[in-house]
This record gives C-alpha cells, sequence and structure tokens, in this order.
C-alpha cells in the first residue's frame, strides 16, 4: 500500500496526498515561495495597469463615436439616456454605462482629440482622475 499521507477515506486507486511540513522543506524553500509571491504581486499589478489603459481608450473610443454622431447626425441627449439603457441590457454584468459616465466619455474624447496623446498619456491615468481634468 502507498506509504504517503492521506486525507479522507480510504479508496481504491485514490490518495489526496496532505503536503508535507513546512519545517521538512529543503533549505530555500521558504525565501523561493516568497520570490513567487512577489513575481506574482508584480505581474497581477501590471495586469491590472494594462486592463485599466485599455478601459479608457475603450471609453474614449466610445465617447468619439458618440461625439461624432451626435456632430454629424444632430443627435441630442435624450441619446445618450437610451443607449445608457441598451448598453447596460447587453452587458448586465458590466458597470459603467450610466448616462452621467457615457457623457464624461464623449467630453473626454472632446477633450482629448489626439488619439495618440490618449493613448500615450492620458490613458495611464486612472478613469475617475480623468474625469476630474475634464468636469
Amino acid at each position: 500500500m502507498n506509504k504517503r499521507k492521506q486525507l479522507g477515506k480510504l479508496k481504491a486507486d485514490v490518495v489526496f496526498p496532505l503536503p508535507e511540513a513546512l519545517s521538512e522543506m529543503p533549505v530555500g524553500y521558504t525565501s523561493f515561495v516568497e520570490e513567487l509571491r512577489e513575481l506574482i504581486k508584480t505581474e497581477k499589478f501590471k495586469i491590472i495597469q494594462k486592463a485599466n489603459h485599455q478601459m479608457i481608450l475603450m471609453y474614449w473610443n466610445i465617447g468619439l463615436l458618440i461625439l461624432n454622431k451626435q456632430k454629424s447626425l444632430g443627435w441630442g441627449s435624450k441619446v445618450i439616456d437610451r443607449l445608457s439603457v441598451d448598453l447596460k441590457t447587453l452587458f448586465p454584468e458590466e458597470k459603467g454605462y450610466s448616462p452621467r459616465n457615457l457623457k464624461y466619455m464623449r467630453k473626454f474624447a472632446e477633450s482629448w482629440p489626439d488619439f495618440s496623446i490618449v493613448q500615450r498619456t492620458v490613458a495611464q491615468i486612472p478613469w475617475r482622475s480623468n474625469v476630474t481634468f475634464i468636469g
């Protein structure tokens, strides 16, 4: 029979191994775990930064599309109210499509018409800070 420590009921050909005690781990194991912890924290932070960057670029694009439709077709603020309802229906698990936020997106695109500046600089700033700048 397998002499590994196990958890749960004994079943043929099924073993749920228990981890060895930390004191039984080889020299350097604890520092290795700490190294992995730092790596994971650093990479998760980069992922959050990249997601924020992409979200702000998306908000700028949405704002630009709204701005262009309003200019070319004369759409008013009623369209934004309706658009908010429709986007919330299409993406019920997401937030950020309130009429107020859609108006911020439009103002954001209007305030920063040069995409290269938005992409390079403004998208590095959190959305709430951008809203404060344009407000």
